[in-house]
């Protein structure tokens, strides 16, 4: 995570120009809320807030950051295929965010488009999507590889070195793999390393849009750019001209 996302304000910070164009009454939901960082961002607002995770760790971590920050929020373990039924009779959302790359541990195109249609059916007419993506297209071209963290990154008053290793098959719909390693580097010298092994399911950009559109949504903003590393996506619910 970028040392500017550590912090909610940070990481509300990153959609500044959208969320200053919301009304003080808007609903939002951030359907993969992780450390919760952003949520806890846009409660500390005065917005009406909503965080779910597949991940209970995730949620009582976003549930905590909340607390230490004395904002509301409400908070709820579910996955994305279940959303539409978790959530059926609450009002509809201004805005719902996907953000930190999310979308790419849905299981493949079906799961994906599983995920995009229960977050459509949440919003709003005009309501917003707000999706961040790496831009696997640059991932794939470098293939399998062993990346290696050339500084000391610092989290908490702690030093550690981070490892990425990418494992990527030959075909776009196959499961791919991505094990992060944190070496941790202690005041007396010793090293603790601790590690995850994470699955997704990369996908084109231009295959998301095409989702996107599947599923009632017309892209209004695309940063995407074949040579950067991530991109956002800002897709409306209603019948708005798209702007790629």
């Amino acid at each position: 995570m970028p040392d500017g996302k550590l912090t909610p304000a940070g990481s509300v910070a990153a959609f500044g120009d959208l969320v200053e164009r919301l009304p003080p009454e808007a609903r939002l939901l951030d359907c993969a809320c992780g450390t919760g960082q952003l949520a806890v961002g846009l409660a500390a607002l005065g917005l009406d807030v909503m965080a779910t995770d597949a991940s209970a760790a995730m949620v009582r971590r976003t549930h905590q950051l909340a607390e230490q920050h004395g904002v509301p929020l409400r908070t709820l373990r579910v996955s994305w295929d279940e959303l539409s039924d978790r959530l059926d009779g609450s009002p509809p959302f201004d805005v719902v965010f996907c953000v930190g790359n999310s979308l790419a541990h849905a299981e493949g195109a079906s799961a994906r488009f599983d995920a995009l249609t229960a977050m459509s059916r949440l919003l709003s007419r005009d309501g917003r999507l707000v999706l961040t993506s790496r831009t696997w297209e640059l991932v794939r071209a470098r293939g399998s590889r062993l990346d290696v963290g050339h500084r000391l990154v610092r989290r908490q008053g702690r030093d550690a070195v981070v490892v990425y290793n990418w494992q990527i098959e030959q075909r776009w719909d196959e499961e791919h793999h991505l094990e992060i390693a944190v070496a941790q580097v202690a005041l007396d010298g010793s090293v603790l390393t601790c590690s995850e092994r994470l699955s997704c399911w990369p996908f084109r950009q231009e295959e998301l849009v095409s989702q996107l559109q599947a599923v009632g949504l017309e892209v209004e903003s695309n940063t995407f750019d074949p040579d950067a590393e991530n991109y956002t996506v800002v897709a409306v619910k209603g019948d708005v001209p798209a702007a790629v």
